[in-house]
Formats: structure tokens, C-alpha cells, sequence
């Protein structure tokens, strides 16, 4: 049988906590840590931290569609993220931690806006859901030292997440 490869980004707040909840589950194949949206080519963890070079930290997921469909990772960002922030993620501020989902195919697109319509209908938040839906654009990845970083620095991970209040939030909503 044919293995069949799509790609999906999400950006979320800090890529370090995006990575651990899509690699669990059967069918996703990579989960990398990266940077898209913005007008600096080959930025640096430097050049998107200032804030000025347009781009958000993401996670790039190589998956199957068939054994883990598009709206299931969906329903994995929704449940990691607060989606009614404009200006971040948590303890993360600024426009390079904000959330988004970048589409790939018009299908990706759709099925990306229906779920974001569905979200906004369950009257699960009281404010407007704000995570913007954007064509994707050329991946940039993270220095390999963000890569798996929940692995590599387990500590630190666990310590700024944590602190972050991202966990305490997830467990409030969902």
C-alpha cells in the first residue's frame, strides 16, 4: 500500500509546545519547529524573536491523511492554542507568537474555515475567535536546537511551560 505524505503548518505560540501533542499519534510522520509568513528570507531565531521580520514560529506536520485526517489535526491545534488572542500565545507577546493555520490545498482551506466556524458556534469561548487562515508560504526551519526541544531540554521545556499558563488554559476549555 502507497504511504500518502501531506503537509500542514500551524503556528501556535511558542513552536517548543506545538511539537510533543501532534507527534503522538499515528500517521503523523515528522513534526518540525520553523518559521513562515514573513518577508526575511532564511530568518534566524534572532530575526523573528525582534519581531520585525513578519514571520511566526510554526510546526510543519508531514502526515498521512488517510490513517490521521487534516480536520483531527485540526481539532489537536484548536486544543492547544487560545484561539480569541490577537497578540500572542500565553507568556509568549508579540506578533511572532501568534496563531494561524497556513493551508496548502483550497481542500486544506476549507476544511480549515469550516472548523474555525464550528469552533466559533460551540460557544466554547466568549470572545471572537481570531486565528487567522493563510495560504502557506515557504517553510523556514528552526535552528536544530529547537528541534524536539521537549526531548532535548525536558526540564527547561516542562519549567517554561509551565510558567507559560498554556496548560492551565487547555485544561479550562477543553
Amino acid at each position: 500500500m502507497k504511504k500518502i505524505i501531506e503537509k500542514a503548518v500551524f503556528a501556535g505560540g511558542c513552536f517548543w509546545c506545538m511539537v510533543k501533542p501532534f507527534k503522538e499519534w499515528d500517521g503523523i510522520y515528522d513534526v518540525v519547529s520553523g518559521y513562515m509568513g514573513g518577508h526575511i528570507e532564511n530568518p534566524t531565531y534572532e530575526d523573528v524573536k525582534k519581531g520585525d521580520s513578519g514571520h511566526l514560529e510554526v510546526v510543519e506536520i508531514t502526515f498521512d491523511p488517510t490513517v490521521f485526517p487534516f480536520d483531527k489535526l485540526l481539532e489537536v491545534f484548536w486544543q492547544q492554542i487560545d484561539p480569541t488572542d490577537t497578540d500572542g500565545q500565553f507568556q509568549d507577546r508579540g506578533h511572532s507568537y501568534s496563531s494561524a493555520i497556513f493551508y496548502y490545498t483550497d481542500e486544506q482551506r476549507e476544511i480549515a474555515e469550516q472548523s474555525k466556524e464550528k469552533l466559533a458556534a460551540s460557544g466554547k469561548f466568549s470572545k471572537p475567535i481570531v486565528t487567522p487562515i493563510r495560504h502557506a508560504e515557504t517553510f523556514y526551519h528552526a535552528e536544530e536546537y529547537h528541534q524536539d526541544y521537549y526531548t532535548k531540554e525536558k526540564d527547561h521545556y516542562e519549567e517554561d511551560r509551565t510558567l507559560s499558563g498554556r496548560d492551565e488554559f487547555i485544561k479550562n476549555h477543553w
